[in-house]
């Protein structure tokens, strides 16, 4: 038999033949394949070698565990020793921007800028992103510039409107030798706007007083000799009194258009009074003036047979003209100055609202928090916002004037082009600042367009007060016009009405830029000038800028992270202080005063009390061990409970969580520490803690000598740092080439290594033909290799990958273990994934987080030496034998099933292990880690049977690093549910108690079922319970076993609370009419499981 190890698919092999070849390929293929490999192989180790080694520790007095690692690891140094050199991947070339001792072409080696020249290039680098973003963002920016365009057509439109409405005006008309116009007749009443003519109709006219037979001879006439046609009778109605006639007119408005009051005085002496409405009414712009269409017709009626009855003279020729005086035409306001701010106001809303949403957009999706996890600075990120829009807001004003020249209208042509470009230019650089501070407030880039709506309909209504002179007049304080100076639209108000007051005839020269601190003529009682008006606008602007940054750095952003109120008043924001020690209040979050997390146990682990304890040793005697990269001494982070304001006055409030409890370990240099843990462990807080993303609560954590609790280390930290997050924060219109360009410019790198080490990393990451497509065309794991790309750029000295290869197919994801696996020299990785395999081949150290705290650290070895099932041992059994028996030749179905079976009870018979799986090549068995010393007789005694047992191939391993993950997890799970005391429901589902819901205490592995004592069964009867946890990882009931009789009280020990502690337990949810509650009585098994072999204790999926 032979005695070498092969390759398996789960880990060694022995007991083959001709596997030499095969075998020096394992260490080749150990970090990349995906064979499940879970232990260093060799091609000349044996079992015994192996065992030997494990053997000689223990003799040693050295753990098991380290036993079995130190085994595996010598042997793994003794075949090193037989290669002629290292493989390519274990030296991979470094070459280009991925190593730290790199040289370019010229012999250079890598420089990172800083200070001024780092600021220079970053602000250009931001510049160019932001022109990038515009120009393929065209739609946006085309309406931003020329928005102003469609504005000022419609103050055109307007404009002509009203031209065209005055047009047959005479009073809008030089007037030199104006024409008589004769006075028609009475008009009927069903010609005038608005009267009504339903119902009881309407009249031509009223009359009073009725009776008196000159008034009714004269009523009657005027009837009879209205030119052109006969007025009925039943179109004209007398009242005895004219508070009779009011009375009606005024319960019948709208009926009749005119009154005549007569008054008899004398036999010749008549007076008359006329009464008419003299509003004027307009419609589609037609104006009716009642004193021509009704008044003087009625007049000239009436004084016409006032005059033949007098006269007694009834053809008495009586004709009356109407003539205006002569005058010049009469100028209307400039439409401009009146309506203008109205619609240049709405045009500047489009880039006020696409400045927000860029601002708060870029917050949103965490691309501003990318950029300065890697180095960006404050300063440069607000400038180059501020300067791209101060070069739109150029471009648009000077538009602006020029669309209004082209529209030839006065307000344009005869004020100085530079009045009214700095009037416009710096009401939309006002309108900047304004947009700057409140994206500060603003968390979601959709709420820009909102608050654009409200300032434009607040802006409207206070532009409409603005224009009847308030508060710019004499006669208001100073105090109250500063304070309605603030708001912006206000400005543009005034500013407008003073330019369009200037020109509101073509004749008016308008207002000249030296004389903008004069009041234009006409205007000289101005309590503004043009200049005050420009002083205000930039003023302000300082104002909302400043403000802007003040509230940028306290307000808390989405991880509650802000700095004190008084941070400007602190002489460590201006001087910086020391990286080497935490400074207090550098930052704070709006989590800082909630309290502690509760002081730990003891620690369960042994190998998690050693860290903890070398890093206590090394910060208490201030030890700098040039092999540790990242030193967590202590790392807490708390989130404080929220307390809300339910209906009904209710206050619900909840507690602190407490996401990381107290950790303390070491990250070395030059190897990958890969941190696992299920979801709410605490790996990504803690990953966000390391980066600057969150503050601590408590505790500190030195990477390289930089403390993280320390503005300016922080600072330092992100300037060799690279960050690959857990979700893509990318550009959609930018494309993976200008991504690295970008972060290459934000680290510092010079231009010609931001472009070798760009191509480099492409070609890496195999994007290199993908460079120019922008990344929303990107698949996610494009993106996710993009991201991975953009944490190596700047040859950072360490690297958080937080799930980098999520959503890759399997052979990128193999190319991208590549690149982490040849990135380790020169760096420390941090790495966390939900995939084991990754961390099994990647991980040169693997810790696991539960709850919040730290449960196990070490190698992947010697997690699964400790924490594992035990070992896996796969057999596989010859088809083919020597010695066929003619009744049942070997090579037959028969024959095979047979010789599995032999196999089979071989194992079951030497260790007491049954087959775990078993195909068509191999058979499977779990040996647990009890079994250690039997192993090495087993194996023994198995290669002597194997000729016997037709045996061809026995490959051994440790279990999967995905079985500890799980046990680990669910201890954690447990713990967390004895110590907050949570239950969960038992719905019986077999027996004679079918139906009963038990409450138990969760993780519990049996119960007893109430109500099931009988003779035989004195001690009842109880279930075993099969837990699994859920997509949170919790524990949940999956299933239960059949009743079985419960032990002796010797056997079992049951744990019933005292009376304090009992609880009682109502109904949960709907169980059926004959269901009941009943709590659970826990049994604390002794010896049941020995007692029923082939029982679990838990099942896990």
């Amino acid at each position: 038999m032979g005695r070498k190890l092969s390759p398996g698919n789960d880990g060694l092999a022995y007991c083959g033949k001709g596997r030499e070849a095969a075998g020096k390929l394992v260490r080749r293929r150990l970090k990349v394949a995906s064979h499940g490999t879970n232990m260093p192989t060799s091609s000349t180790a044996t079992p015994d070698d192996f065992f030997k080694h494990r053997s000689m520790a223990e003799r040693t007095g050295v753990d098991r565990s380290q036993a079995v690692e130190n085994a595996w690891r010598r042997v793994k140094d003794e075949d090193e020793e037989e290669n002629e050199g290292p493989t390519a991947h274990e030296q991979p070339s470094r070459s280009g921007i991925m190593g730290r001792k790199q040289e370019n072409g010229d012999g250079r080696g890598l420089e990172l800028r800083s200070g001024i020249p780092l600021f220079i290039q970053q602000s250009s680098a931001l510049l160019k992103k932001n022109a990038l973003l515009s120009w393929r963002n065209k739609r946006a920016t085309f309406l931003q510039l020329v928005s102003s365009l469609f504005f000022i057509f419609l103050i055109f439109a307007v404009d002509q409107a009203i031209k065209a409405q005055t047009r047959n005006t005479t009073g809008f008309k030089n007037l030199f030798d104006p024409q008589p116009e004769e006075v028609t007749a009475i008009p009927p009443c069903e010609d005038g706007f608005f009267i009504k003519t339903d119902g009881i109709g309407c009249w031509d006219f009223f009359y009073t007083p009725t009776g008196n037979a000159d008034i009714e001879r004269i009523v009657s006439a005027m009837k009879r000799n209205n030119p052109l046609r006969v007025i009925p009778d039943n179109k004209v109605r007398g009242f005895p009194s004219i508070d009779e006639a009011e009375t009606f007119l005024l319960q019948n408005p709208m009926r009749c258009p005119a009154a005549v009051h007569f008054d008899i005085r004398a036999n010749n002496v008549i007076a008359y009074g006329i009464q008419t409405n003299s509003t004027a009414k307009q419609i589609r712009g037609i104006y009716e003036n009642a004193n021509f269409k009704f008044q003087i017709p009625v007049q000239a009626a009436v004084e016409r047979e006032l005059t033949r009855f007098l006269t007694n003279n009834a053809n008495l020729a009586w004709n009356v003209f109407f003539t205006e005086f002569a005058h010049p035409n009469i100028e209307t306001f400039s439409t401009v100055g009146t309506i203008g701010p109205t619609f240049l106001l709405a045009a500047a809303m489009f880039g006020f609202v696409i400045q927000m949403s860029n601002l708060v957009g870029e917050k949103e999706n965490k691309l501003r928090q990318a950029m300065s996890t890697m180095g960006l600075m404050n300063s440069a990120y607000w400038l180059t916002w501020l300067l791209w829009e101060l070069l739109l807001g150029i471009i648009s004003s000077v538009l602006l004037v020029l669309f209004g020249m082209a529209f030839q209208f006065y307000f344009f042509l005869n004020n100085d082009f530079l009045v009214l470009f700095f009037m416009f230019f710096l009401f939309a650089v006002n309108m900047t600042g304004f947009a700057f501070l409140l994206s500060t407030f603003l968390s979601k880039a959709t709420s820009a367009t909102s608050v654009g709506f409200f300032i434009f309909v607040v802006g409207f209504l206070t532009q409409l007060v603005t224009a009847f002179g308030f508060p710019y007049d004499k006669q208001f304080s100073s105090g109250l016009r500063g304070l309605w100076s603030l708001f912006p639209p206000d400005l543009l108000a005034i500013g407008l009405k003073y330019l369009g007051d200037a020109t509101a005839t073509k004749q008016d020269a308008g207002i000249s830029f030296k004389d903008i601190d004069k009041c234009s003529i006409g205007n000289d009682d101005c309590v503004l000038t043009m200049s005050q008006i420009y002083i205000w606008l930039a003023a302000t602007f300082v104002v909302w800028l400043l403000l802007a940054l003040y509230f940028d750095n306290v307000l808390p952003d989405a991880n509650g992270v802000r700095k004190p109120w008084t941070y400007f008043l602190r002489p460590s924001y201006w001087a910086g202080s020391s990286s080497k020690a935490t400074e207090g209040g550098g930052c704070c979050s709006c989590t800082q005063a909630a309290p502690p997390a509760p002081e730990l146990g003891e620690l369960d682990d042994e190998d998690v009390v050693a860290e903890e304890d070398l890093v206590k040793r090394q910060k208490r005697d201030i030890v700098d061990d040039p092999a540790v990269a990242v030193r967590i001494q202590g790392l807490r982070k708390t989130f404080a409970g929220k307390t809300e304001l339910k209906c009904c006055c209710r206050i619900k409030s909840t507690k602190p969580y407490h996401a990381v409890k107290d950790v303390w370990y070491n990250i070395e240099k030059d190897k990958l520490f890969c941190l696992l843990g299920p979801n709410g462990a605490g790996k990504t807080t803690t990953i966000n803690c390391l980066t600057g993303i969150i503050p601590t609560t408590n505790g500190d954590a030195l990477i390289y000598g930089d403390s993280v609790r320390s503005t300016s280390g922080m600072a330092k930290i992100r300037g060799y740092m690279g960050v690959c997050p857990q979700f893509d924060i990318l550009w959609e219109a930018l494309s993976g080439r200008e991504h690295l360009h970008l972060f290459g410019s934000i680290k510092g790198l010079r231009p010609a290594d931001i472009t070798s080490g760009t191509e480099q990393l492409l070609a890496q990451v195999k994007l290199l033909e993908a460079a120019k497509v922008r990344s929303g065309s990107y698949s996610g794991g494009m993106k996710r290799r993009l991201s991975v790309a953009i944490a190596l750029i700047g040859d950072p000295k360490i690297v958080f990958l937080d799930e980098p290869t999520t959503g890759m197919d399997p052979v990128t994801r193999r190319h991208v273990w590549d690149i982490i696996e040849s990135s380790k020299k020169g760096r420390a990785i941090v790495l966390t994934t939900h995939s084991m395999e990754e961390a099994d081949i990647l991980g040169d150290r693997i810790a696991i987080m539960a709850r919040g705290r730290l449960r196990c650290i070490g190698t992947s070895i010697h997690l699964k030496t400790r924490f594992g099932a035990g070992y896996i041992v796969n057999v596989s059994v010859r088809k083919e034998s020597v010695g066929n028996s003619p009744i049942m030749p070997a090579s037959s179905p028969r024959g095979e099933e047979l010789r599995r079976d032999e196999v089979k009870q071989f194992f079951k018979d030497q260790l007491g292990v049954e087959f775990k799986d078993e195909t068509r090549a191999y058979i499977t068995f779990v040996i647990p880690r009890e079994k250690d010393r039997e192993l090495t007789d087993f194996f023994n005694l198995l290669e002597e049977e194997k000729e016997r047992l037709h045996i061809s191939d026995v490959q051994i391993s440790l279990t999967t690093l995905e079985e500890v993950f799980l046990n680990i997890s669910k201890k954690a799970e447990l713990e967390s549910a004895a110590a907050d005391g949570r239950f969960d429901v038992l719905t019986l589902t077999s027996g004679p108690a079918i139906g009963m819901c038990i409450n138990v205490p969760v993780g519990a592995p049996f119960v007893a079922v109430p109500g099931t004592e009988s003779s035989e069964t004195p001690n009842g009867m109880m279930v075993e319970i099969y837990w699994q946890q859920d997509d949170t990882g919790s524990l949940c009931i999956a299933g239960h076993s059949d009743l079985m009789p419960s032990p002796a009280p010797s056997a079992a020990r049951p744990a019933r609370r005292s009376g304090s502690q009992r609880r009682s337990f109502g109904p949960v949810g709907s169980f059926g009419r004959s269901s009941r509650i009943m709590e659970a009585e826990v049994i604390q098994m002794s010896n049941i499981d020995g007692n029923r072999p082939g029982s679990r204790r838990m099942s896990m999926s």
